[in-house]
């Protein structure tokens, strides 16, 4: 009797009965199969489209759901690697893992510079200036990018960042702080939404060094030289906004940003009070501040500048001074200090020159009391009297007899 010349009998197609098959599947079926779905076993299938297409799809139950996971094509994964593949996912799915979400993740992980976009996005709505935005991107453009702006936010290590801040950990200390801070955040965003399991930036400090930097104070005149200064900047510029603001912020003892972005719903003229909301504030809580009768004068000659821009002090329409408006005047007049440093020296009056607490000195400053005790306790912002505390300030800026006296 001779030798049958009958073809191997093919597996069945889609799902089997009885007992689950085991590695049913041969390369040289797989390469010659007629369109169809066919079972391997395991949960893997080969499917065959009319048009000859060949790939492979994993019948997978996930969390208590039935979901088709491809695999790839014939053409590119192989019948050894599919089964691997798919062992390796039912592992998953059985240890309550979801593959169908890892293979998402790892197609959709975005690169640094793309992570980077949007982490500025979400921190810019809270903001209000524009340029704080473009620095924080322009430093990362500047010496992230080059190295880590094309990995995906996965793949960065800490070598790569101990590559981008060592250059400039001792030359320029500040800079790499700020540098690490912003390349911390976006890290740390890639973290939240599991594109990676830790931040490298946690392991640098061992590597990098101590930087020992220098404390350098921000320059600030005696208070003696203070009401000089106001005279001399006072009506000596082309736009009269920058020196009302620069002696609107001495006497109200306010930070820059707080004063140069001011706004006129901010400002209460029957209860003498300029509250500035929590969103400007360094503290993030809303501050209230009294204003003396000069105070009072300097909003008076800004609302006949420009009655329809909505900020106090503006350089025409509806655009706020720019950040470096007083930094500019101090500059031309000779003036040696930064608009922040006259902060200490309403500082330095209030100690030497009044008897008035340092609680009080501390809550004109809009300073958050460090005592977690105190702080609990104190349910007042002392504003009485840190009214009567401003209105001594003004009149020490605004005695003719004193030497620098204002005019």
């Amino acid at each position: 009797m001779g030798k049958s010349n009958s073809a191997p009998v093919p597996p069945p197609k889609g799902k089997p009965k009885g007992s689950h098959p085991h590695k049913a599947l041969s390369a040289a079926f797989v390469r010659a199969a007629p369109p169809g779905r066919y079972c391997d076993g395991n949960t893997l299938y080969l499917f065959v489209q009319s048009s000859g297409a060949r790939s492979w799809v994993q019948r997978l139950v996930i969390r208590g759901r039935r979901h088709d996971l491809g695999l790839g094509s014939v053409a590119l994964v192989s019948l050894a690697e599919a089964r691997e593949k798919a062992r390796t996912n039912r592992k998953l799915a059985r240890e309550g893992g979801d593959p169908l979400a890892e293979k998402r993740r790892a197609r959709e992980v975005p690169t640094f510079a793309e992570a980077a976009a949007w982490v500025l996005e979400r921190k810019q709505a809270g903001w209000r200036s524009e340029k704080h935005g473009k620095d924080w991107m322009s430093s990362l453009d500047r010496y992230a990018f080059p190295r880590i702006g094309k990995l995906r936010v996965s793949e960065v290590t800490s070598a790569d960042l101990v590559e981008i801040l060592s250059p400039i950990w001792y030359t320029k200390a500040a800079t790499a702080q700020v540098v690490l801070s912003r390349i911390r955040s976006v890290l740390d965003w890639a973290v939240a939404l599991e594109f990676r399991t830790g931040n490298p930036c946690d392991q640098l400090q061992p590597v990098l060094g101590s930087q020992n930097r220098v404390i350098r104070h921000m320059r600030a005149l005696p208070h003696r030289e203070v009401a000089s200064a106001i005279r001399a900047v006072r009506g000596t510029s082309r736009s009269p906004a920058g020196p009302l603001a620069f002696e609107f912020l001495v006497l109200t003892a306010a930070r820059w940003g707080e004063v140069r972005w001011a706004e006129w719903e901010e400002i209460d003229d029957d209860a003498r009070v300029w509250t500035i909301p929590a969103a400007r504030m360094k503290a993030k809580r809303v501050h209230r501040v009294p204003l003396c009768l000069r105070a009072r004068e300097i909003l008076d000659r800004a609302r006949s500048l420009d009655g329809h821009s909505p900020f106090v002090f503006s350089r025409g329409g509806a655009k706020a001074l720019s950040e470096k408006t007083l930094r500019r005047l101090l500059k031309k007049h000779e003036i040696e200090a930064v608009p922040h440093g006259f902060r200490s020296s309403f500082r330095d009056w209030a100690a030497e020159e009044t008897d008035h607490p340092r609680e009080v000195v501390e809550a004109a400053l809009a300073h958050v009391v460090q005592n977690k005790v105190e702080a609990a306790y104190r349910r007042t912002d002392l504003f009485e009297r840190r009214r009567r505390l401003m209105n001594e300030w003004a009149s020490y800026l605004a005695d003719p007899s004193r030497d620098g006296g204002v005019e």
